[in-house]
C-alpha cells in the first residue's frame, strides 16, 4: 500500500521551493526568515508530539518553538545550522520517527 503525508509550510519573504527526493519532502528556507513546519499526524488529537532534528530530540529555545501541543514547529531567524532532516511523532505511538521533511537553508 501507499502512505502519503502533506507538509504545510509558511515562510515570510521569498516563497519556498519544494521538491521531493527519496520520498522525503525538501523545503528551501531563506536565512533570516521564519519557517513553520506542520506535523501531519492525522485528525485525532494526540496528547503530545515531539520533534526531532537529525534523529535527536529537538530542544525549544528562543528561536525554536513547538506550538499547538506539538502540531507545529516554528523556527525564527533561520540560519544555516537549522538545515537538516526534521521528523515528528506522537509520543504515544510505537516505533521510530513519523513523517520527515528535509530543510535546506539558502542565503
Amino acid at each position: 500500500g501507499e502512505d502519503s503525508r502533506s507538509f504545510h509550510v509558511s515562510i515570510q519573504g521569498t516563497p519556498p521551493s519544494i521538491s521531493s527526493t527519496e520520498e522525503i519532502p525538501i523545503i528551501t528556507a531563506v536565512a533570516g526568515g521564519q519557517l513553520l513546519l506542520e506535523c501531519p499526524e492525522g485528525a485525532e488529537p494526540h496528547p503530545s508530539i515531539e520533534w526531532q532534528r537529525e534523529g535527536s530530540l529537538l530542544q525549544e529555545d528562543a528561536r525554536r518553538q513547538v506550538l499547538a501541543q506539538g502540531r507545529f514547529l516554528q523556527l525564527r531567524a533561520v540560519a544555516a545550522a537549522d538545515g537538516g532532516e526534521y521528523s515528528c511523532r506522537a509520543t504515544s505511538a510505537p516505533g521510530d520517527s513519523g513523517p520527515r521533511v528535509r530543510v535546506q537553508v539558502h542565503g
